[in-house]
């Protein structure tokens, strides 16, 4: 079985930094793209940034720019740093993976998600 597991979140004001990360765990022979993704309540899961294994990044518009992804190949880790964080940018995040395992293919997985809060 493969787990990720975030951690990172927390309540932090208008304007300061965070950083998640997410740790990828269990039978892993190689991992593709690793995301970040995040929902509020009422409203679909949206993407932020993601990273390839080769490290090409991608990122949604309203995060350009203050935040940054990035990973840790031997670790199977992969970070979201945001900077410069909004009220809007409250939100649970997601972290989102394509893991092969041992003697088997490439599947999707989901982390159970961290709360990010920010205070105005």
């Amino acid at each position: 079985q493969v787990q990720l597991v975030e951690s990172g979140g927390g309540l932090v004001q208008a304007g300061g930094p965070l950083r998640l990360s997410c740790a990828a765990s269990g039978s892993i022979r190689s991992i593709n793209t690793m995301g970040w993704y995040r929902q509020v309540p009422g409203k679909q899961r949206e993407f932020i940034a993601s990273t390839t294994a080769g490290g090409s990044t991608s990122y949604a518009d309203s995060v350009k720019g203050r935040f940054t992804i990035y990973r840790d190949n031997a670790k199977n880790t992969v970070y979201l740093q945001m900077n410069n964080l909004e009220p809007d940018d409250t939100a649970v995040y997601y972290c989102n993976a394509d893991v092969r395992r041992i003697m088997s293919t490439y599947r999707n997985y989901w982390g159970q998600g961290t709360q990010v809060s920010v205070s105005s």
